[in-house]
């Protein structure tokens, strides 16, 4: 069986959502620590950007991760996207 590769990280703390009077989320918030705050150069990508994504577990529990350029998973995204072939210019149908 194959190990599972992850591409982010979880992180922070996340509040459990706030809902509006017709029960539909409103927004929900998320806290990090001085520990996390520092750790985010780690996670910055080519242009400088730290990428969050909020989503539910499972379990329905609210979470956080962060998006790691720098591990396993992503650089084999990465290479995967870069070995595809690329439409040449005068392959290229809408190309005038």
């Amino acid at each position: 069986m194959s190990e599972v590769k992850y591409d982010s990280v979880l992180m922070g703390y996340v509040e459990d959502p706030r809902k509006g009077e017709n029960g539909e989320i409103q927004s929900w918030g998320f806290s990090l620590n001085r520990e996390q705050v520092a750790d985010l150069t780690k996670y910055q990508t080519e242009k400088g950007n730290v990428s969050f994504t909020m989503f539910f577990s499972k379990a329905g529990k609210p979470m956080c991760r962060v998006y790691d350029p720098n591990s396993e998973a992503a650089k084999e995204n990465r290479a995967k996207r870069a070995a595809k072939p690329q439409l040449q210019s005068e392959e290229d149908p809408f190309n005038d």
